[in-house]
């Protein structure tokens, strides 16, 4: 069976390849970089998340149910009836809590500690049990050994955190204290830095005393979870929930889901300028041989063919594009998982040490995407390929000017964008806004012979014939605005909605520190809700700052993490003075009045979003031995937790559950005093020197910028290399376009235009073309970082911002857009209006 016709003419592009190998590698290497960059992001997100799913299942192990309560936890008092309940054959009792631990060399680091009946524990969660080799009586002795009240079990990374072996004593912190066990043997569960401990004696270390956060169950062969579930919730309550044994590795999933999904989309923003430079680059090779089609086509290569073809040699530019560019993102993968440990700045991995992980079938699907944005870029240029008169093109004469298309469809995109970002979130995703972004995009690029005839049209008619020449041709052929400047339009458009975002966010984020920064210093026992429970001081302790000189006022904050909702993340809880919110709170609108029973509480956005909290709605919350009834007040933005914030007065708190505990300190200082002094005598004060970890305002706003700043510098790589293929674009476009001119400009030659002249001609159609492309540009961009700023981020991370717009940024970034465009067009018409232009009148003669 014969090959197909294209195929045997294949070698035939090679040898074009070879005789232009950069303009066709820079193709590849556009291809590369959007493939590398979005390849690399899915690796590392699906490694650390695989690595993160692995961890939960050796520490959760397998078993058929689990009943799992709040993070404060559920009294144990249950585990006698599930034990006696003829449908369960075993009821594992499991303490979990984090807390600081100190390492050998006089460091805290936080780890997570897991309270275990070993006996219990064993057929269900052997990977909590301690690893000993040898004969199965030593396995029995190690068993019986974990039950030891004072030993310590630990994994592999938190020996290697906290630089302990067998015999050392091991220091965990309970409150303002720090309890102490000996290290008696490891445990072989992955992940995070681990303590397994007898549950009895982490109850009793860390006032957990009759309480539980979880018990693993098996059931009895043949008995029914739905059915036990459906008989013992009534006497369970509200407070346990049934689950199963990966729902904490489907939480993570879920939450990290918009975080991966929105930085993913973000970096095939690189594939997607990538298709047009791959379009710029096979319009250049298809003009330059056209000749070389037009014979083809005389020896009875059809017009299918001939599109084939140029199909053909895209694919293959994909299929080498995809293929450097995996091979490049998994480098840049391994090196990110080695030196970010796999966290990318999200935050929802912490601790992942994670490796590798490369799945066959994603590996195929992200080189089917370089593949397919080579196919897309060159579509415009195959159907050039395929509508070429044969006859015609081996005289060099070019095509009649063609029918502008109509405006109309463009129009449609346009309103079709406006329409899709009015959509609400698919699954927590915003899917509708990345519809309305891609349809803006097209849209705004389709309208551009529109707008070139609606901008031309009020042009005067001009008294000088080489200004009338370029006017007129800019007019009549504009239609081939949009192959010159598509390019230009995309990448100006992202790089204004880039550059708005940015700025947007970060002045957000800048006022929001203002407001919740008004102290001069301050003082933190916990990094996070989960650890402040067992890292506090007593109120007395913040009683005593006041009197230390130079301190003109103290503000202490007890900071808590609350189960809202099961499969949701935990939501922070902040007692705090409240004695004037607007002015500590960034608040969205004026405060409503106080209820006249509950007590007020004011919720960040994502309250708003995720539970419905609205303002002048009631909010209930369950703690250990208190339910608060409270008013919601008002809405306040909270940049710092993306799942929601419940902030309550102090005192008010304190009042109804007894809680006096405090992790969070802020002094107002006089004038004058050294707070590195202040720092010093906290310190001596305080239980334990180390608890305390220091910043002053001047200091967490400089950290919190910095940090913001490193977390979007992607977006300036993206910015560049999305004006660089515009650029190249242009040049290569119109470098297309002077080609297939050759007897225009020889004509014009024999008529005494001189070279200069000839190249103004090109660079005045050139700069009408690109104001168009500015323009919609600029228009564009406004319009997709409107649906970024108020669409994308309020559907994925629950907080709003106003939209900020930088003139002077875009106006430098637009004139410098439009100067180097029409620049490259009378570089590229310079070398067109040669000689051999003049020349070229007399082939056919």
């Amino acid at each position: 069976m014969k090959p197909p016709l294209v195929l045997t003419l294949f070698p035939l592009v090679l040898r074009e390849w070879r005789h232009h190998p950069w303009r066709h590698g820079v193709a590849v290497l556009a291809v590369a970089l959007g493939v590398a960059l979005a390849w690399s992001v899915h690796v590392i997100n699906a490694s650390a998340l695989a690595e993160f799913s692995a961890a939960v299942r050796s520490a959760n192990g397998e078993p058929d149910a689990v009943l799992r309560g709040p993070p404060e936890g559920f009294s144990d008092e249950i585990l006698g009836a599930l034990s006696a309940d003829p449908d369960i054959e075993l009821a594992s009792p499991v303490l979990e809590l984090e807390t600081y631990a100190f390492s050998a060399d006089g460091r805290r680091w936080p780890v997570k500690v897991l309270g275990v009946d070993a006996l219990a524990a064993a057929p269900l969660t052997p990977q909590l049990l301690p690893a000993v080799a040898g004969p199965a009586a030593e396995r029995e002795a190690a068993a019986w050994a974990a039950l030891d009240p004072g030993a310590a079990f630990l994994n592999v990374a938190a020996r290697s955190r906290l630089g302990l072996q067998d015999g050392d004593t091991l220091r965990l912190q309970a409150g303002p204290t720090w309890k102490t066990w000996r290290v008696a043997g490891s445990v072989p569960a992955s992940g995070t830095p681990m303590v397994v401990l007898d549950v009895a004696s982490t109850q009793a270390a860390f006032g957990s005393a009759g309480r539980l956060s979880r018990v693993d169950l098996r059931l009895t062969p043949g008995a029914s979870r739905a059915a036990l579930q459906q008989r013992l919730q009534p006497a369970l309550g509200s407070a346990l929930q049934w689950a199963s044994a990966d729902e904490s590795e489907q939480r993570v999933s879920n939450l990290s889901r918009a975080y991966r999904v929105n930085l993913t989309v973000l970096a095939l923003v690189a594939l997607f300028v990538g298709a047009f430079l791959v379009y710029s680059v096979v319009a250049l090779s298809v003009a330059q041989r056209t000749p070389f089609f037009a014979l083809l086509g005389v020896l009875g290569l059809t017009a299918a063919e001939r599109r084939s073809l140029v199909l053909l040699e895209c694919g293959a530019l994909g299929v080498a594009g995809s293929a450097v560019g995996l091979a490049l993102g998994t480098g840049m993968a391994a090196a990110a998982l080695r030196w970010l440990a796999g966290d990318l700045g999200g935050g929802y991995f912490p601790g992942i040490a994670p490796s590798l992980q490369v799945s066959a079938l994603a590996l195929a699907g992200f080189g089917a995407l370089g593949v397919a944005a080579a196919l897309v870029g060159g579509w415009v240029p195959a159907r050039h390929a395929q509508a070429l008169q044969p006859a015609v093109a081996l005289k060099g004469l070019g095509a009649a000017p063609r029918r502008a298309p109509p405006a109309w469809p463009g129009l449609a995109l346009v309103l079709a964008g406006g329409a899709l970002a009015l959509t609400p979130a698919l699954a927590g995703l915003p899917i509708g806004a990345y519809l309305a972004v891609a349809a803006l995009l097209c849209g705004g690029i389709a309208l551009v012979p529109a707008v070139v005839h609606a901008l031309l049209a009020g042009v005067p008619r001009p008294r000088g014939a080489l200004a009338l020449l370029a006017l007129q041709r800019a007019r009549m052929h504009r239609q081939t605005a949009t192959a010159a400047v598509a390019g230009v339009v995309a990448s100006l458009a992202l790089s204004v909605a880039l550059t708005v975002m940015v700025t947007s966010f970060r002045t957000a984020v800048a006022q929001w520190l203002d407001t919740v920064l008004p102290a001069d210093l301050y003082a933190r026992t916990a990094a996070t809700g989960s650890l402040a429970d067992q890292a506090w001081l007593d109120d007395a302790y913040a009683q005593g700052l006041a009197a230390l000189p130079g301190v003109r006022r103290v503000e202490a904050s007890r900071v808590r993490a609350l189960q809202l909702a099961a499969g949701r993340p935990a939501v922070a809880l902040v007692a705090r003075p409240l004695a004037d919110p607007s002015a500590s709170l960034a608040l969205l609108a004026a405060p409503l009045p106080a209820h006249p029973t509950r007590p007020g509480a004011f919720v960040s956005e994502a309250m708003v979003t995720l539970y419905g909290a609205a303002p002048g709605q009631p909010l209930q919350l369950e703690l250990p031995g208190a339910v608060l009834e409270l008013q919601v007040r008002g809405v306040f933005r909270d940049y710092a937790r993306q799942f929601g914030t419940v902030v309550m007065d102090r005192s008010a708190y304190a009042g109804l559950t007894g809680d006096h505990r405090l992790n969070d300190l802020a002094l107002w200082l006089a004038p004058g005093t050294d707070a590195a002094a202040v720092q010093a005598a906290m310190r001596a004060a305080a239980p334990d020197p180390a608890m305390l970890e220091f910043a002053t305002a001047t200091e967490l706003r400089r950290i919190s910028l910095a940090i913001f700043d490193r977390s979007f510098a992607v977006t300036t790589y993206l910015q560049l290399v999305a004006i660089g293929i515009g650029l190249v674009g242009v040049a290569a476009s119109l470098s297309a376009q002077v080609l297939a001119r050759r007897k225009e400009f020889g004509l014009l030659a024999h008529l005494g235009l001189t070279r200069r002249e000839v190249t103004t001609l090109v660079a005045g159609e050139a700069a009408a073309w690109m104001a168009a492309g500015v323009l919609i540009g600029l228009l564009l961009g406004l319009a997709v970082s409107t649906v970024l700023v108020h669409v994308v981020n309020p559907q994925s991370f629950h907080w709003t911002m106003a939209l900020v717009v930088p003139p002077g940024r875009l106006a430098a970034l637009a004139l410098l857009v439009g100067v180097a465009g029409v620049a490259t067009s009378a570089f590229a018409a310079r070398h067109a209006a040669s000689r051999q232009a003049v020349l070229a009148v007399k082939e056919d003669w």
